[in-house]
């Protein structure tokens, strides 16, 4: 009777019950058959889920870390794509590692390009439509976002190189889809790249035949010389493509954790993913709450994290996010990311939005008079006033 009544008051309300709040018989929740500790280590909440788990939703976990990297002479790339993970519609992901002087050759996307730098430095160079060029050096936690279609490069500079997340507004985007240079140079007669670039066809007798892709080369010069040879009589493009986000000022902080964001209201040039850096401190949590404009698609980088989502149904499923790990929220659906490791959680949710936009269920509670809330929750007034005011981003611990 003890359990039927706490699995009634802090487990599912719907029937039968679940979790193993409902165990009797400690042998029935052991797995004899085949299994993996090793992967359901990595998931306690999927082995075990809280007892107010219900239903199902579409897989939101996916990671680089069981992605096939993509090996090259200087680098490697590894991606997350609609392709493997069906419910990212909207953003897909690459994780890519440049060697020092290495080379991501000259292209171009069809979608637009946005890159948070977890590990080194990179130089970009980029051109926009009017032929203002730009060539800057961004360092780990900065961003760079090219517009679709803006033909741009990226080096890795000493003394090791860089590593970089790259996220298009497109979840169909493919590291194999990229509009190459060198491709377009090899599928094109030599008499037309003559006449396009006014020297003889012969010029072009060594070009490569293949793609490039990643590639090693010597160091560049400094970046002022770099500067100084694509300047343009028309100056500069109006907007920076580069930002630096992980060393800027928090947008909401607390005792818990911040969280910094970069979208088109600070970062201009952004003007289709909007981004938020988030730090949580140990037992801290990422406030329950939704995002109104889009879906959020969202990267782990540091620390050990819990996140609950909830659907209509209802349907509401918990599982766990390590570093490497990708994670996807459809709009509009109910979550929170708490802290369930020693160290900081560090991570980052990405929209395909022009600006960030959420909503804190504390925020909408507090913002209600209080005869209504108390009349859904069953809660006194006398408490409901102690509830976090506001939305904080990160609740404080």
């Amino acid at each position: 009777m003890a359990t039927s009544a706490r699995a009634a008051s802090f487990g599912n309300p719907d029937e039968p019950p679940q979790g193993t709040i409902n165990i009797t018989r400690p042998a029935d929740l052991t797995i004899p058959g085949p299994h993996s500790d090793a992967i359901s280590g990595q998931f306690p909440t999927s082995l075990s889920p809280p007892a107010t788990d219900v239903g199902s939703l579409p897989q939101f976990w996916a990671s680089f870390n069981n992605a096939q990297r993509r090996i090259q002479n200087g680098g490697w790339a590894r991606q997350v794509t609609q392709e493997n993970f069906p419910i990212s519609t909207t953003i897909s992901g690459v994780d890519m590692r440049l060697g020092a002087g290495a080379i991501r050759e000259m292209h171009w996307h069809q979608a637009a390009e946005w890159a948070y730098v977890t590990y080194g430095s990179c130089r970009i160079t980029v051109l926009d439509p009017q032929g203002r060029a730009s060539v800057a050096d961004v360092k780990a936690g900065d961003l760079w976002y090219f517009p679709a279609g803006y033909p741009h490069s990226l080096q890795g500079l000493g003394p090791d190189g860089t590593q970089f997340l790259l996220c298009f507004d497109d979840g169909k985007q493919s590291e194999y889809s990229t509009l190459l240079v060198n491709e377009w140079f090899a599928h094109t007669p030599p008499d037309v790249l003559a006449l396009n670039f006014g020297v003889p066809a012969e010029t072009f007798k060594n070009i490569p035949l293949h793609d490039l892709y990643i590639f090693p080369s010597d160091l560049p010069q400094s970046l002022a010389a770099d500067q100084k040879q694509v300047e343009n009589p028309l100056g500069p493009p109006p907007n920076p493509f580069v930002f630096t986000l992980a060393d800027g000022p928090a947008t909401k902080q607390t005792k818990g954790g911040k969280v910094q964001i970069a979208d088109s209201t600070n970062f201009k040039v952004a003007t289709t993913i909007a981004a938020a850096l988030v730090t949580v401190h140990p037992s801290g949590m990422r406030e329950m709450h939704w995002h109104p404009n889009a879906d959020e698609w969202q990267y782990y980088i540091k620390g050990t994290a819990q996140m609950g989502v909830f659907q209509t149904g209802p349907n509401a499923v918990t599982t766990n996010f390590n570093p490497g790990d990708v994670g996807y929220i459809k709009r509009n659906l109910g979550h929170y990311i708490k802290n369930v490791g020693s160290d900081d959680l560090v991570f980052l949710e990405v929209f395909r939005a022009p600006e960030y936009q959420d909503v804190a269920l504390s925020d909408w509670l507090t913002h209600t008079p209080t005869q209504m809330v108390t009349a859904h929750l069953n809660v006194p007034a006398d408490t409901i006033a102690k509830f976090t005011k506001a939305s904080v981003g990160v609740v404080p611990v």
